[in-house]
C-alpha cells in the first residue's frame, strides 16, 4: 500500500493508550511509529500496534474524518476498532 490517504489509530496494548493519526503512506507512517524514529507521543508512550484503518479518496477527506475522530470519546473509538478487529491484532503485517 503506498501513496493512499487513510486515517489509523494506533494502540499501545489492548484497551491501552490509542492515537489517531492521517498519512498518505500508511506502511511508512506505522513503520515510523513502530522504529520510533519521530519523536512525539507514540515514541513518548510506546503507541505502536496499528489496530484500525480507513482509506479515503482524497487527504482532505482523511483530514476530515481524522479531525472528526479526535473529537470522540474513548469509548465510540473503541467501539470502531472492536467492529472490525475484536483481538486488537496488529494489521500492519496485513500490508507487508
Amino acid at each position: 500500500m503506498e501513496k493512499q490517504p487513510c486515517v489509523y489509530l494506533l494502540a499501545s496494548k489492548r484497551y491501552g493508550t490509542l492515537y489517531t493519526g492521517v498519512t498518505s503512506n500508511l506502511l511508512k507512517r506505522v513503520w515510523e511509529h513502530k522504529t520510533h524514529s519521530v519523536d512525539g507521543f507514540t515514541k513518548k508512550y510506546d503507541v505502536t500496534v496499528l489496530v484500525w484503518y480507513e482509506v479515503h479518496e482524497s487527504m482532505e477527506s482523511a483530514i476530515k474524518r481524522e479531525k472528526s475522530l479526535k473529537n470522540w470519546n474513548r469509548a465510540w473509538k473503541i467501539r470502531l476498532i472492536e467492529e472490525t478487529n475484536s483481538q486488537w491484532r496488529d494489521l500492519y503485517k496485513q500490508l507487508l
